[in-house]
């Protein structure tokens, strides 16, 4: 992916998925690439149209919250652009989670039943909803793997005042709620998902995207009831199934640990995986669009200049 230069452009950071460009001092240009990471660490091969895949269901689901709280998105000029506001950000992600899914079941399967300084109750099987959903911050790492952190030690730390906790909180809730409202109107269960926020000011702001596969697990509601019963894995659009590749190919981004090989059928597949996912929460069909670098460039001139 090309790497731009703007008018009045302060800075760029590459990231594992996004390449950021800051105009001025106070907006955001971000870039999704076709990038793909897993355990913190960045996929050797790109996935077709996995940038416009997570840029519009970014764009649609923060249109669809933005009665709940403030969030950074001006416009969203190509497929895989957004043009937003520039927040500073808290340097922790807003995990939540709906279902013992993913990390927490493998805490929860090691014999621990705290995780992030909130307790799971006992007798609880893979994928069975909590009684009511749990946060489970992590750490915002600038490079390498984040670390869960209990709300106690964010506070503590200095990483958020208890007032602004207390904000971050009830926003990741009320997002959560509507993501599995939206959801379910899709005939999918938003199981858990990560919210990054920001402040403008003295004002918090949803940051970054939302509802995405890279940020979110979905599992099929048809048959899910009894597919619990049953003990059978869920069927679920997420990218839990490329992390679980890496795991049975011996990869888990530990020290000393090869990336596997990605072969072109594979690498199809989980293209097909996040198209699919598109379909089924916009409830719309996917249009693959390609423009190129300098239509890219052109684009995020004219929605800049109208800033």
């Amino acid at each position: 992916m090309a790497q731009f230069q703007f008018p009045e452009q302060t800075a760029f950071y590459k990231g594992k998925v996004r390449d950021v460009y800051t105009i001025g001092d106070d907006i955001l240009v971000m870039v999704a690439s076709d990038r793909i990471s897993a355990f913190d660490v960045i996929l050797p091969e790109p996935i077709p149209y996995k940038g416009q895949v997570l840029n519009q269901i970014a764009a649609y689901m923060l249109e669809a919250t933005a009665d709940i709280c403030p969030n950074w998105l001006l416009s969203v000029p190509a497929p895989n652009v957004s043009i937003g506001k520039k927040c500073v950000p808290f340097k922790i992600e807003m995990v939540v989670r709906g279902n013992l899914t993913g990390h927490a079941w493998r805490t929860y399967s090691a014999g621990k039943r705290l995780l992030c300084g909130v307790s799971m109750p006992e007798g609880m099987k893979e994928n069975d909803y909590f009684p009511t959903p749990i946060i489970t911050p992590s750490t915002k790492a600038a490079e390498g793997h984040d670390e869960d952190i209990s709300k106690e030690d964010i506070i503590a730390q200095g990483l958020a005042s208890a007032e602004d906790w207390n904000t971050l909180e009830n926003y990741t809730l009320a997002l959560f709620e509507r993501g599995k409202e939206i959801a379910a109107r899709q005939g999918l269960i938003l199981v858990d998902t990560k919210y990054e926020f920001g402040k403008i000011g003295d004002t918090i702001y949803l940051m970054d995207e939302i509802h995405t596969p890279d940020s979110s697990r979905y599992f099929y509601a048809d048959g899910f009831e009894e597919r619990q019963s049953k003990g059978e894995k869920q069927k679920q659009l997420s990218k839990e199934f490329v992390r679980e590749w890496l795991i049975a190919n011996n990869f888990m981004g530990k020290e000393g640990q090869t990336v596997p090989a990605m072969e072109s059928e594979w690498i199809n597949t989980i293209s097909k995986r996040y198209i699919e996912l598109y379909e089924q929460v916009i409830g719309k069909k996917f249009e693959p669009l390609k423009l190129s670098d300098e239509e890219t460039r052109k684009a995020i001139m004219e929605a800049l200049s109208q800033l």
